[in-house]
C-alpha cells in the first residue's frame, strides 16, 4: 500500500508557498482535478487559438499555378528524399541504386538490435556505433548536397 505524505500545515515556510500559490508541487496535490480540469483545457484552447491565428494572420503562401505542358529542367524530389536520390543517380547499375535505397532503411532498422549488445549509453563508451553515426550522418549531408548540384560535380561537390 502506497503511503501519502500529509502537508504540516503548521511550518511557515510551506504557508508561505502556499499564500503564494507555490505549494502545488510541494506536497503532492493530486492531478485530478487541479491540473486536469483547469490547466490542461487552458493550455488545450490557447494552442487551439495559437493555430488559428496563425493559419489566419500569416496563411501558407500558394505557389505559381502548375503548367502541365511545361516540363522543369530538372525535377528534384523533397528535401528529405536528397541522399538516395544521389544514390540513384550516381549508381550506374539502376538495380544496384535501387538495392542501395533499399540498403537504408534495412541499416536503420538493424541498429536497435546492434545497439542492444552493448550496454553503455555513453557515446564515447560505444566507439564503434558512434563513428558509424558520424560517418553516416556525413555521407548523408554530403548526399544531400551533391544531389542539388549538376551531375558533373554532385560527387566531388565541386571541390575537386
Amino acid at each position: 500500500m502506497a503511503v501519502t505524505k500529509k502537508p504540516d500545515l503548521s511550518d511557515p515556510v510551506l504557508r508561505a508557498k502556499l499564500a503564494k500559490g507555490m505549494g502545488h508541487n510541494y506536497y503532492g496535490e493530486p492531478a485530478w482535478p487541479n491540473d486536469l480540469l483547469y490547466m490542461f483545457p487552458v493550455v488545450i484552447l490557447g494552442t487551439f487559438a495559437l493555430s488559428i491565428s496563425l493559419a489566419v494572420l500569416a496563411p501558407a503562401a500558394m505557389g505559381e499555378p502548375a503548367n502541365p505542358f511545361a516540363t522543369p529542367l530538372e525535377i528534384l524530389p523533397e528535401w528529405y528524399f536528397y541522399p538516395v536520390f544521389q544514390i540513384l543517380r550516381v549508381v550506374p547499375n539502376k538495380l544496384l541504386g535501387v538495392l542501395c535505397m533499399a540498403a537504408v532503411p534495412v541499416g536503420l532498422i538493424t541498429v536497435p538490435f546492434i545497439e542492444s549488445i552493448n550496454k553503455f549509453q555513453n557515446p564515447f563508451r560505444r566507439p564503434i556505433a558512434s563513428t558509424l553515426f558520424l560517418f553516416g550522418t556525413a555521407t548523408a549531408v554530403w548526399l544531400g548536397i551533391g544531389a542539388a548540384l549538376p551531375i558533373d560535380i554532385s560527387l566531388t561537390l565541386g571541390l575537386f
